[in-house]
């Protein structure tokens, strides 16, 4: 996902790992569920070092495994809420077990779709569940910002991209926009 200012004041992110290319919009691991995490270990962990480091290189909010190639349920993030806190961390074999509140429609972008925004569609609270790369069970409960993230990363890790969840005519002003950048 990415961040929707542009200054990011105070973002302190991991200095280990490598970061990785982005897959864009085309590339059939977007569009395929990933499988869940079955082996906990150090490849899990540069994996995950290697997601902070893409993340902040390509300074975003959120990244999931599959858009640096890795068809695996995983995802990290690092993003504020709606009261301004700051939330980062990872969540692997991650699911959306809750999504409510009147639907708020506020700009959002992809790394995997660089240079667009749309208006989007997102619950204003979200809750994920899953482990960490140990294996500890994780919960993550985020409201804002952070709740459109937890969504959004979900959707990649169950194939889909923010695009699908437009209707009308930002759904038809979206696919104007991806077929002019021959996507």
């Amino acid at each position: 996902m990415s961040k929707k200012t542009t200054a990011r004041p105070g973002r302190r992110g991991r200095r280990r790992g490598t970061a990785r290319p982005i897959r864009l919009l085309g590339d059939p691991v977007l569009r395929t569920p990933c499988d869940p995490v079955r082996t906990f270990g150090t490849s899990l962990e540069r994996l995950i070092d290697d997601m902070f480091i893409t993340m902040y290189d390509e300074d975003g909010a959120g990244v999931a495994a599959n858009q640096v190639g890795v068809p695996l349920r995983a995802f990290v993030y690092d993003c504020d809420d709606a009261r301004g806190r700051r939330h980062v961390g990872h969540v692997v074999n991650p699911v959306l077990v809750a999504a409510d509140g009147e639907p708020l429609v506020e700009p959002e972008g992809c790394l995997s779709l660089p240079g667009l925004r749309f208006a989007t569609p997102r619950f204003p609270r979200a809750v994920v569940e899953g482990v960490d790369a140990g294996g500890a069970p994780v919960r993550v409960e985020g409201t804002g910002y952070l709740a459109r993230c937890l969504q959004h990363e979900c959707g990649h890790l169950d194939g889909g991209v923010y695009i699908d969840t437009l209707s009308g005519d930002t759904r038809r002003e979206a696919m104007r926009a991806i077929r002019a950048l021959g996507r």
